[in-house]
């Protein structure tokens, strides 16, 4: 069975959305896109992205990464070259296949298809962004391990990763590293 893999850059007030630019999404009016940018850990996500077996993606992710990856620069191929030809599964109500970013396909309902997923044989799923849909993969179960790279910046604002349903999930911090630029890069599990 494949575990799945949650990996967030996150705020040290949660915020999850737009760490990667000023553009990438400022849907609410955010406006402080690219606050992950100063403080760098870009190896271990290009060593994370190359373990995984494939891809689980929200359908503004998938956008957002379909516009960008397949024509990325060189320097970024590291990371280009998995996301471009590994299995990505994207969950929308609203887009339907096929898709036209390689290898890509639409999935079913949730959680049926995400847990048919985990069922199948191949490498650990990944998920990255998509906050809507990692909201809904905690409240059915189905995230294996957390790996929170927590920024030491305050937003204010933003799109969170943690359902607020009023329920208690206790989680197992398996480790955690501190960089020099005062990022947190640490991994949990649920706690049976």
């Amino acid at each position: 069975m494949r575990k799945l893999i949650v990996n967030e850059f996150l705020t040290l007030d949660g915020t999850a959305q737009a760490p990667g630019g000023a553009d990438e999404d400022t849907s609410d009016g955010f406006r402080h896109g690219g606050w992950h940018m100063p403080y760098g850990e870009g190896s271990r996500m290009a060593q994370l992205i190359g373990e995984a077996g494939g891809f689980l993606l929200g359908r503004r992710t998938y956008e957002i990464f379909a516009g960008y990856w397949p024509s990325a620069p060189e320097e970024l191929q590291e990371i280009a070259d998995p996301l471009n030809t590994k299995p990505k599964h994207v969950a929308s109500r609203t887009l339907t296949g096929p898709l036209e970013w390689q290898n890509s396909s639409v999935l079913g309902a949730l959680p049926e298809s995400v847990a048919a997923l985990k069922d199948e044989d191949g490498g650990d799923l990944l998920v990255m962004g998509s906050t809507v849909l990692v909201q809904s993969l905690i409240q059915h179960g189905l995230v294996d391990e957390l790996r929170l790279v927590i920024n030491p910046v305050l937003v204010g604002s933003g799109k969170r990763i943690f359902p607020e349903d009023g329920l208690a999930r206790p989680m197992q911090l398996v480790k955690c590293v501190s960089a020099a630029t005062g990022v947190q890069v640490c991994t949990y599990r649920l706690t049976p």
